[in-house]
């Protein structure tokens, strides 16, 4: 968010809320995709009741490719913020040897993993608010520092065309949950719930991403 702002300017902030706003409608249309059908669980069930079974194909190979390259550089980025969290660290295992950033990324891989095979996204919810506290707490920090500590500085531009291309991909990159919204639904009891739980969903997004 930091980088995105400082690429399209304080004004690129009305482009942000206009992604809100589109996540936002998209998430209702995919509700009502789901309900024209009750055998659809997934983007590609989508695909196929659309366009038959080449729709069902070039969706799911479509979700797939983002979510595999999303998680390759959510590890990443996980490694390489552990890596600054704790220097040198390395491990020996007989002849091989893993260190850095290396060692972090397989180890947030090992512990992601297993989150990969649920079919009911339900049991997440009981962990979730750990990182909801965490990043309302986070949120608050920055505040207090800026408030108390260090004050908030005026800086940055106010526009810059050029880098609203850059500013807007990485405004919809916060919404990337989209992903997971069928599979949520699906695993709702109370499925009219759900344009609340959109909503929410997306409060939370944008309390995560100002941590950022």
């Amino acid at each position: 968010m930091p980088y995105a702002l400082s690429e399209g300017g304080w004004l690129s902030l009305a482009l942000f809320f206009v992604v809100i706003f589109i996540c936002s409608y998209t998430g209702f249309l995919i509700q009502r995709c789901m309900d024209a059908d009750p055998f659809i669980e997934t983007y590609p069930d989508i695909g196929e009741h659309a366009f038959g079974q080449k729709g069902r194909l070039s969706i799911a190979s479509l979700m797939y490719l983002e979510l595999y390259l999303v998680g390759v550089s959510l590890l990443i980025l996980e490694g390489d913020n552990l890596d600054k969290l704790f220097p040198n660290t390395s491990v020996k295992l007989a002849s091989l040897s893993i260190s850095g950033k290396q060692l972090f990324v397989c180890v947030a891989a090992l512990i992601v993993l297993p989150t990969t095979w649920l079919r009911n996204l339900s049991i997440l919810a009981y962990f979730s608010i750990a990182g909801v506290l965490a990043s309302v707490i986070l949120l608050a920090s920055l505040l207090w520092t800026g408030i108390a500590d260090t004050g908030f500085h005026g800086k940055g531009k106010v526009l810059n065309l050029k880098g609203l291309p850059t500013t807007l991909g990485l405004y919809f990159v916060c919404f990337t949950s989209h992903a997971v919204f069928p599979t949520i639904y699906a695993s709702m009891k109370d499925k009219v719930r759900f344009p609340k739980v959109t909503c929410k969903f997306i409060v939370l997004l944008i309390i995560i991403e100002i941590d950022k």
